[in-house]
């Protein structure tokens, strides 16, 4: 289950609820969007202002050191938010790298447009997620960076032919544990589709170039990129090789309908998700927030 900012009023109105999702369903696992900068449901007052992946990427540009190490600080921050408030998965960070001239869906909640330093602060950030106790999960897989449109509003298409250096923050961060689709058209891939719903994208390009073997799961299929009722959507991308669909309607029909279409979690999927509660588990370490936050404030002031 993922949650939103509508979800979420204050720290004990969230405990209660998430208390009664884990008590209705049990095993559920409970995501939230927390980026940090514009995307981040768990905000003040009640919880801490995280900075945009740009401000790590922006000090990496000066001291990549103290980029790395500020990148981590701010996952681990991010993870004790979340993990205090009850997730257990974060959707981030953002592996898309930042593109002169294409629309700012984007913008600052990338680290910058070098892949190499684009992988290397995502790798930074997600550590400090998993320290924290959260699963990371890198989007917008295979790059979202060219979209000259909103996925969230029409179907981006991206016509570029090289597109190695998109997949190279990916590539380099084939271990962790979850990744999020994109909804776009990658022409050189295939013609029509976009690679949510391509077998033609998840196969040789995410499973096969980038060589992601973890937890693949849909961007919400309630965007209006895709066309299609929210049940057809789900059977196709998950026929398509994502292991999950994810819909953020919140309306009861169409989640119900939904729900009665697609098939039980395959092996596989079941596998990938248990590899990374479990990596989550092992990589989880005692943290001071307090300590952390000052760290993180005095290497970007």
């Amino acid at each position: 289950m993922i949650l939103f900012a509508r979800n979420i009023e204050h720290a004990p109105q969230l405990a209660t609820l998430i208390a009664t999702l884990r008590r209705t369903v049990p095993g559920v696992l409970l995501m939230v969007d927390q980026e940090g900068g514009r995307v981040a449901r768990l905000r003040p007052p009640h919880w801490r202002a995280h900075p945009p992946a740009a401000a790590f990427g922006n000090l990496y540009a000066r001291d990549k050191r103290a980029g790395l190490r500020a990148a981590w600080v701010g996952g681990a921050l991010v993870g004790l938010d979340c993990a205090a408030a009850g997730f257990d998965i974060a959707a981030a960070p953002v592996l898309d790298r930042t593109i002169s001239g294409a629309h700012q869906v984007i913008g600052d909640r990338a680290f910058g447009d070098d892949s190499v330093a684009v992988a290397r602060l995502g790798r930074a950030f997600a550590a400090g997620l998993l320290a924290g106790g959260i699963q990371p999960v890198m989007k917008h897989a295979p790059g979202h960076g060219r979209a000259m449109v909103d996925s969230h509003h029409a179907l981006p298409q991206v016509d570029a032919n090289d597109l190695d250096a998109d997949l190279l923050p990916f590539a380099l961060n084939t271990d962790l544990p979850w990744a999020m689709t994109a909804h776009i058209v990658y022409p050189a891939w295939d013609p029509s589709l976009p690679a949510t719903l391509s077998p033609g994208v998840i196969g040789p390009i995410i499973r096969g170039r980038i060589g992601f073997n973890g937890v693949l799961v849909t961007d919400d299929i309630n965007m209006q990129a895709l066309a299609g009722a929210p049940a057809e959507l789900a059977v196709r991308a998950l026929a398509a090789g994502c292991d999950l669909a994810c819909y953020c309607s919140g309306e009861l029909a169409p989640t119900a309908a939904l729900l009665a279409a697609v098939p039980p979690l395959s092996e596989a999927a079941i596998a990938r998700l248990a590899a990374a509660r479990s990596l989550a588990v092992r990589r989880r370490v005692a943290l001071d927030a307090t300590a952390l936050a000052g760290e993180r404030d005095r290497l970007l002031a």
